[in-house]
């Protein structure tokens, strides 16, 4: 597939010269959270080129680094006309004292080379305007990324996580992929596909011919694999889509139904619901083995299960309590400690009203996000895994299905703003303040987000 050989090449291709190193709803007990967070003064002047083709390139690679810095609500970009200093380059150090004029906190200078094998160079320094120091460890000519003109996209995404990473001390994000289910047609003969995207919406590419309604699609660790649930044998059965080859398969033969699955951290197993004569219990699968062992047995329906970053504890859906709540258990589905005292198979952690579902635990391991569904309303919301600080973070006609950027600090789900309205993809940062629509070639639903790709 082209997407793979992108992949690969940039793997291969780009070279880091770093020189030191490397850088409020009424009757509900949650809150809808619309907190402030600080923001980054970040100058970031269009970058220096050798050439017209390189500049080209340049321009393109700053518009991209800018959109990821705005799109995160973290990052104040001061505006061209605003710059007293025209004349920037990677080899000299700034007139700090023209930027600490515009109350500039930070200065981004870049440059692209087309080089004489036709590759581009693209060097990049981020400095400090108040310290007169660089925030990001370089050589002479700056941090140094040479590759193809083919993985701008990739560069520029990679630059901007360097920005984010230096400057909030979370990792960034920019150079991810998401997985979700492209919807088609009208709703009495709907077409779901598997399709993938950037984080940030462009190279869209269709990875299933929509044949077969597909959905919930989750991506494993290493970002190459997909398990997700079809229809493909008539029956709602889990498979797995290798990425690099565009090859699908059953994850095995099962009676009943196999739905809602999900990678451990590890990669070596998929966890997934399994109904059986009307009975839906928690399973997991070793993926060397192809051995199953079941992990809940209960007359309840016990459903989307979801491990924590250690792979110590699974956390799922069930009615047993009277209606869908969240639990907690033990990888093995044995005996634990609950944090209210006692002891039982699976721990409750939450109490609210209405109905919780799609919990999936963030990859930082502190929250587990999560839809509710209560007085006519959706919203996604996040707790503690020991059910304490819940909080809700969107509210609309129907919010669903949360899945965790790679560092764990924004939130993408899907919604229908009012009914019959179209679904749509979006982001929610932490705060809950920071709500975004992504684009999308058309519909979407059941969105992933992978792994960072380096």
């Amino acid at each position: 597939m082209a997407l793979k050989r992108m992949i690969l090449s940039l793997g291969v291709a780009v070279t880091v010269s770093m020189g030191l190193g490397a850088p409020a709803m009424a009757q509900l007990e949650g809150e809808v959270t619309q907190a402030s967070a600080r923001e980054f003064r970040v100058a970031l002047p269009d970058f220096n080129a050798n050439t017209p083709e390189a500049q080209a390139l340049a321009d393109q690679i700053t518009a991209i680094m800018r959109n990821d810095l705005r799109s995160t609500g973290l990052f104040d970009l001061l505006t061209p006309d605003s710059f007293i200093q025209q004349d920037l380059s990677v080899l000299v150090q700034p007139r700090f004292a023209d930027w600490r004029i515009i109350d500039t906190e930070s200065l981004g200078i870049g440059e692209v080379e087309i080089m004489d094998d036709g590759r581009m160079r693209v060097a990049f320094r981020l400095w400090d305007t108040a310290q007169e120091q660089e925030h990001l460890l370089s050589g002479r000519r700056g941090r140094q990324y040479v590759t193809t003109s083919e993985n701008l996209r990739r560069v520029a995404h990679v630059l901007a996580d360097d920005i984010y990473t230096s400057l909030t001390g979370d990792e960034g994000y920019f150079d991810s992929r998401i997985v979700f289910i492209a919807e088609s047609g009208p709703r009495t003969a709907r077409v779901k596909r598997l399709a993938i995207m950037d984080q940030d919406g462009a190279n869209a590419e269709f990875l299933t011919n929509g044949q077969h309604t597909v959905l919930t699609p989750r991506f494993s660790p290493s970002d190459q694999t997909i398990t997700y649930m079809t229809y493909e044998r008539g029956r709602p059965q889990v498979y797995l889509f290798d990425i690099e080859t565009g090859r699908s398969e059953a994850l095995g033969q099962f009676q009943g139904m196999t739905y809602a699955p999900r990678f451990s951290p590890d990669g070596n197993s998929v966890i997934m619901a399994q109904a059986d004569n009307g009975n839906s219990d928690i399973y997991i699968m070793d993926l060397n083995s192809r051995r199953r062992t079941r992990l809940t047995d209960h007359p309840a329906i016990d459903t989307s299960p979801s491990m924590s970053p250690d792979g110590d504890e699974i956390v799922f859906t069930s009615d047993r309590g009277g209606t869908p709540q969240l639990y907690v258990m033990n990888r093995d589905g044995s005996m634990r400690t609950c944090p209210s005292g006692g002891r039982d198979v699976a721990c409750r952690i939450t109490f609210g009203s209405g109905r919780y579902s799609t919990p999936v635990w963030s990859p930082r391991g502190d929250l587990i996000a999560f839809t509710r569904q209560a007085n006519g309303r959706f919203y996604i919301g996040v707790i503690e895994p020991d059910g304490e600080g819940e909080r809700l973070l969107t509210e609309a006609y129907l919010d669903e299905g949360p899945a965790w950027s790679p560092n764990g600090r924004v939130i993408i789900f899907f919604r229908e703003d009012r009914p019959g309205a179209s679904p749509a993809l979006y982001t929610v940062d932490l705060t809950g303040r920071n709500l975004r629509r992504l684009n999308t070639p058309g519909d979407a639903s059941d969105p992933a987000w992978s792994p960072t790709l380096r």
